[in-house]
């Protein structure tokens, strides 16, 4: 492995880590209970939160760039390689936010419509 691929690999980490530091906030990222029971929980509750941000993120980038390729923008992959469903500048932590609980959300499978790369099957 090259010292490129490894910073590469680093940056990757580190970048989660401030993301889950972002999501962690209120206690300046310090879990303060002295029971590893709880200790273990809040990270799993920590990392469960990240995960469904992150996939969120990826839903919502994901259907911004089939709407943009519907509209005739090209999306290379050297576009498609400085995005991120991490980033954490478009979230909004503390606010209103509004549940609709009477609304089933469409299952992702239908909400994006995914090439099917028979080769990859």
């Amino acid at each position: 492995m090259s010292f490129s691929q490894i910073t590469a690999c680093t940056n990757i980490v580190e970048t989660y880590h401030h993301f889950l530091d972002w999501l962690h906030f209120g206690t300046h990222e310090v879990i303060t209970k002295q029971d590893p029971d709880e200790q273990e929980r809040q990270l799993k509750y920590l990392d469960l939160t990240a995960s469904a941000v992150i996939f969120q993120n990826a839903m919502d980038m994901s259907l911004i760039m089939q709407q943009l390729s519907a509209e005739g923008n090209p999306i290379d992959r050297k576009t498609l390689a400085t995005t991120s469903p991490s980033l954490v500048g478009q979230l909004k932590r503390i606010g209103d936010f509004v549940v609709d609980i009477e609304t089933m959300p469409v299952p992702f499978e239908q909400a994006i419509q995914l090439p099917i790369d028979l080769d990859f099957i």
